[in-house]
């Protein structure tokens, strides 16, 4: 294995001295060399093969080129790859590594993986959690940026969420612009029984769809209460609307899995998706686009999310503000228009 290349190596053939050369690649202010120069340098330094001493840089500028990654159980879940692909991309533009650990959902296990993170003079911490969720966090030191994916905390950090409410409202308005009045909403979950360590975005939903429903004077048919969004709830729902006899053309349901249990149900009875009830739903599940037909929902952009907690953590920000991620409509084959009757 050959010798790795070195700073002084660069310099060498570049005919300048260290010191010019690592102002150059470290872009740091101080070099009165020309741009074309700086150019060569680079050139020359990629030819090469350079690349920068990880624990040299740490020891001259104080930060190891880290980010640290905790979360409780991001990793375990399908969701997974697309947050940590958003975060991986922009830390890698950036020539950092991230650095990634998990707690399982045991608490005492956080402050020593924060811990070991702070040890290695990570540049900024990132904690995300699959559900969007309050969650407790040590006391950290004041000069390490942290940014909270998906997350919020007591303490006043940057935090990156879906934009919720705009999506509730998004998927509201995708029924009434397809001429949809009589409208069912299965999920609800009542406030005083959501506390903020299970959710801290949901009631935003609910609040997006109440407001659209309420601006366009539409009342629901049927307003059902489910705490757990798992397809056996949205079976049991259906069952009890259609047992009801309530009338509905449109149907909003809480989440994917509540969908796909509506979806069975409805198939059991000869109700036809979008024939008889237009379906929407949140989250797009990997399983929205293989229904029949397939599912109009609204998605969490868990890449996206990533990406801007990264660069929130590689910019050093510490402003406590909530940067909402917008959630795109799929519209795909569960909506029909009742204007244009199809």
């Amino acid at each position: 294995m050959s010798d790795r290349v070195t700073i002084a190596d660069v310099a060498a053939k570049a005919g300048l001295s260290k010191a010019a050369v690592s102002l150059i690649l470290n872009d740091r202010p101080g070099t009165r060399l020309s741009p074309e120069t700086a150019e060569r340098v680079r050139r020359i330094a990629e030819e090469l093969n350079y690349r920068p001493n990880p624990a040299a840089r740490t020891l001259r500028f104080g930060k190891s080129p880290i980010i640290g990654f905790v979360s409780d159980d991001v990793t375990l879940t399908r969701y997974a790859s697309a947050m940590i692909r958003g975060l991986l991309d922009v830390a890698e533009d950036h020539s950092h590594t991230v650095l990634i650990a998990e707690t399982g959902h045991h608490p005492e296990r956080l402050g020593g993986v924060l811990d070991a993170m702070v040890d290695r003079r990570a540049a900024g911490l990132v904690f995300g959690s699959m559900a969007a969720r309050q969650v407790a966090l040590p006391p950290l030191p004041d000069d390490v940026p942290v940014v909270m994916l998906n997350a919020t905390t007591s303490v006043d950090y940057p935090v990156v969420l879906p934009d919720e409410r705009a999506a509730g409202a998004a998927m509201a308005q995708v029924l009434i612009d397809a001429g949809h009045r009589r409208i069912a909403l299965f999920g609800r979950i009542a406030p005083e029984i959501l506390p903020p360590e299970e959710s801290v975005t949901i009631l935003d939903r609910f609040a997006g769809i109440d407001a659209v429903l309420a601006e366009n004077g539409i009342e629901l048919v049927a307003d059902l209460h489910e705490r757990h969004w798992e397809p056996a709830a949205g079976y049991r729902m259906a069952r009890e609307l259609l047992d009801s006899g309530a009338d509905i053309t449109g149907l909003i349901c809480l989440n994917d899995n509540v969908a796909f249990g509506v979806y069975q149900a409805f198939q059991e009875a000869g109700v036809r998706i979008p024939d008889d009830v237009s379906v929407v739903s949140f989250d797009d599940d990997v399983l929205a686009s293989i229904l029949r037909p397939s599912l109009s929902t609204a998605r969490i952009p868990y890449e996206q999310m990533g990406r801007k907690a990264m660069e929130l953590a590689l910019a050093g920000d510490r402003t406590p503000a909530r940067h909402l991620i917008p959630m795109p409509v799929v519209q795909r084959d569960s909506v029909k228009d009742l204007a244009r009757g199809a």
